[in-house]
């Protein structure tokens, strides 16, 4: 009797569950949202679906970048990902990736025949690129006891790499400030000295890493620390300013003896009109007529 009733209990319920059936709307979900793979290797982007009703969904990958664009649409890829791309089920492979594949990715379900039609997930694929040989600045000659900057940037690596500096091929370690007279960023690749001695004349190369391959280097530079000189040019150019300034000076003293000269003439031609004025004939006249 007791089993009877459990049979009786059970049974509506079986026909509840064959009349409704599952509502679960369509879902969308990745196993790896975040891909990372070294260039030229494949990248596996994971998407997977469950559907209430729909049997045949439809599967659309899109990549996300100034504009969002198609990689996958109406049951084929498009542009250069037709070559090199493969699809299982909505799991998409993409093969010899390179850096302009990095990004964002949305794969995009759509579920007609579903209560809720559309699902979607995002993943995000990182090319990883070892390092390149760096482009480096090292200055040919600088004056002793000014600054000088050393610049080393690899544009290309990925993630970002940092870099150190060698000298003479001994690498230049960041030590206490009073021990040394530089300063290494080793996130920017710039090298300052605040003020160079001899000592600091030698080859310098910079090298570097981000560990996803071997550490690279620039071309081994030379930097040379000169005293101060006087060149040719400025030889010359004093030299002919010091000649200007004789010939100047002469002729200065040539202009002011002439008007010395001149002077001293007019001086004496004034004294002698004083000690012997002009004779007056007037006072002769005078002076025979009294004889007379």
């Amino acid at each position: 009797m007791k089993m009877s009733t459990t049979h009786i209990l059970t049974f509506p319920a079986l026909l509840m569950l064959l009349y409704f059936p599952s509502s679960d709307p369509v879902t969308v979900t990745t196993s790896k949202a975040k891909v990372e793979v070294h260039e030229n290797t494949n990248a596996v982007l994971s998407c997977e679906f469950r559907t209430e009703k729909e049997t045949n969904p439809r599967v659309e990958w899109k990549k996300r970048g100034k504009e969002v664009s198609y990689v996958y649409f109406d049951g084929d890829f498009t542009g250069g990902f037709k070559s090199r791309a493969s699809i299982d089920g909505a799991t998409m492979t993409l093969r010899g990736v390179t850096q302009k594949d990095s990004g964002v990715y949305h794969c995009e379900v759509t579920a007609r025949q579903d209560k809720i039609k559309l699902g979607e997930v995002t993943v995000t694929l990182i090319v990883l690129v070892p390092p390149h040989a760096p482009s480096c600045e090292v200055p040919e000659k600088v004056r002793k006891g000014y600054s000088a900057e050393l610049h080393c940037k690899d544009k290309l690596s990925v993630p970002a790499a940092t870099y150190s500096w060698y000298k003479d091929n001994k690498p230049l370690n960041v030590g206490k400030p009073a021990e040394i007279n530089y300063t290494l960023d080793p996130k920017t690749g710039t090298l300052k000295f605040k003020t160079v001695s001899k000592s600091d004349e030698g080859q310098y190369r910079c090298e570097a890493s981000n560990g996803v391959g071997a550490p690279k280097s620039c071309a081994g530079q030379h930097m040379k620390i000169t005293e101060f000189e006087l060149n040719m040019t400025i030889i010359i150019a004093l030299e002919v300013g010091a000649c200007l300034l004789l010939l100047s000076c002469c002729v200065s003293i040539c202009l002011c003896c002439r008007r010395c000269r001149k002077n001293k003439g007019e001086t004496i031609q004034r004294t002698k009109t004083i000690c012997n004025p002009p004779t007056d004939p007037r006072r002769y006249k005078h002076t025979q007529s009294f004889v007379l």
